[in-house]
């Protein structure tokens, strides 16, 4: 008999599915303290979460038989995954129960917004009839803006295309041609931002979109812009945008996620002009029954029947197979991250060659890690490697598989080819020993570069001094270089600088870096 632990509040249908389970013991125990779970959490092989359990290190530690983690939901913020990983427990969630729900919220929060409903509300509640206070706006012929046209972004420029709302967006993820598709007109942030007359947030909350939305984005809108965000907290930053409301260049906002949650800043939710919930984008009676019936569904078939579903950590293979294709998996997972963050373009087509001792195995499930690992910096949580695939599809991305009997330095070598609108990147990897991954080729670069933790990629001119003036700069911002390498196309030529450090690179350092004298690119890369 397995057990399950369900410890935070799951729709009754999905209980049900878990008590009429064959081999499945089901215990509710909510509102359990960090304390408390981790003291429980030894008698249990899977674990149902929503957003309130916090399954840190700690508790994954005390886990003996825990095999899976299961969240009704999208977001794993509040689950180590890699502690997960490491003890061999998978970590599943459920991506698409909640976007159409989600979709709908930000489309409402919109219309209130712009016909002011919830003050006009709360003065109809005060015996007020203040008719001529709450002027509104209407939404028909107006610019929706929307960053990120993932899965919800474009149930939103559906929805709204419906409302007869113009519709434009930014995704740096997504080609011209998948957007046309939709009927949705690409531009770049900055035109964005000019041509919005409402701009609505669908992105994830990444290293790239963490403070998106600040005091330079807002002085590049209209007078009079209306913002939207019920995608992330932490996209916006919160403190410029109560400035530019109280200045008059936004006109007025809908909130549903916070910087911190629950939040605290009620100055920013005192104005008149903001409107918010309490992050409900998800809460609505059939995407809570959706969630939870997938996620008890996920959990109970691999815990009976081993079959895995919607798994972050983990891609569909057996047990032994597992064991033996694992290092490849993670090479090509760490291939696909890097070369997420070094393109620039919308994404066209990828191509995947395997030549050495990989060509034993199904190289299937290494081509889904490679494109987990792609579009995860793009869209966080939302991708895992049963979805991977199909958002691929969906974004309009050619996957191209191929073998090749070729004889290589190397006895096994991954390469990807990646097409954007903009330029063509070539990645080459392989495994050294039995299981260390290494990044061999960066475009005409070849090196050895350990694909982990923080990166810098530097292109820079082939003269003396630069190599000095990067340690100097990363010395002076107090960041230690763990690794260097360093590549040149010849003397006096190009040549690429990969380094690993033991912090991240802050936005100045990184300024700081592109500043120097000779550099021609630097990126940041979070592995």
């Amino acid at each position: 008999m397995k057990k399950v632990l369900v410890s935070d509040t799951l729709a009754p249908e999905g209980i049900e599915i878990f008590k009429n389970a064959p081999g499945i013991d089901v215990d509710v125990m909510t509102n359990l303290t960090p304390e408390e779970l981790k003291g429980v959490i030894k008698n249990y092989d899977g674990l149902a979460i929503r957003s309130a359990t916090k399954v840190t290190a700690d508790i994954i530690e005390n886990a003996d038989k825990l095999k899976v983690i299961g969240r009704a939901g999208i977001g794993l913020d509040n689950v180590d995954t890699l502690a997960a990983s490491k003890r061999g427990i998978v970590v599943m969630n459920t991506p698409g129960g909640n976007t159409i729900t989600t979709a709908e919220h930000a489309v409402a929060m919109m219309l209130a917004l712009a016909r002011k409903i919830p003050q006009a509300t709360i003065s109809m509640k005060e015996e007020k009839w203040e008719k001529n206070k709450f002027m509104g706006s209407e939404v028909y012929n107006k610019t929706l803006g929307i960053i990120g046209i993932g899965r919800v972004g474009s149930v939103v420029a559906n929805r709204a295309q419906g409302l007869k709302m113009n519709v434009i967006a930014y995704d740096p993820f997504i080609s011209p041609e998948t957007a046309e598709k939709a009927g949705v007109r690409l531009m770049d942030l900055d035109g964005v931002l000019a041509e919005s007359d409402f701009i609505s947030i669908h992105s994830p909350l990444t290293d790239e979109t963490r403070g998106l939305i600040n005091a330079a984005a807002f002085e590049k809108m209209k007078d009079g812009v209306y913002i939207i965000n019920c995608a992330r907290g932490g996209i916006i930053v919160e403190k410029d945008l109560y400035d530019a409301i109280l200045s008059g260049k936004v006109a007025g906002a809908a909130l549903d996620v916070f910087e911190n949650e629950p939040t605290k800043n009620f100055d920013l939710l005192k104005l008149d002009s903001v409107i918010s919930t309490p992050h409900l984008g998800a809460s609505t009676d059939e995407a809570q029954r959706n969630v939870a019936i997938a996620i008890a569904k996920q959990i109970v078939d691999y815990l009976t029947q081993g079959e895995i579903k919607n798994a972050v950590n983990f891609p569909s293979v057996s047990a032994e197979m597992l064991a033996l294709v694992q290092p490849h998996l993670d090479l090509a997972e760490k291939m696909g991250k890097l070369q997420s963050q070094i393109i620039s373009g919308g994404t066209r087509d990828i191509e995947l060659e395997y030549s050495g001792e990989i060509l034993d195995y199904d190289v299937a499930p290494v081509t889904i890690s490679f494109l987990k690992g792609f579009l995860t910096p793009i869209l966080g949580d939302n991708v895992n490697f049963i979805n991977a695939p199909v958002i691929a599809r969906e974004r309009g991305i050619r996957v191209v598989e191929s073998r090749s009997s070729q004889t290589k330095d190397y006895t096994t070598l991954i390469s990807s080819r990646v097409t954007t609108s903009k330029e063509t990147s070539l990645l080459e990897g392989t495994i050294f020993g039995k299981q260390d991954p290494r990044i061999v080729r960066i475009n005409e670069f070849t090196l050895d570069v350990m694909p982990e933790g923080h990166m810098i990629l530097l292109y820079n001119r082939d003269r003396p001094g630069v190599i000095g003036n990067i340690g100097v700069t990363l010395g002076n911002n107090e960041i230690n270089i763990a690794r260097l390498n360093l590549s040149r196309e010849m003397s006096d030529g190009k040549a690429l600088v990969v380094l690993s450090t033991d912090s991240a690179v802050s936005e100045d350092a990184l300024t700081q870096l592109k500043n120097l004298p000779n550099m021609i690119s630097v990126k940041r890369i979070e592995i």
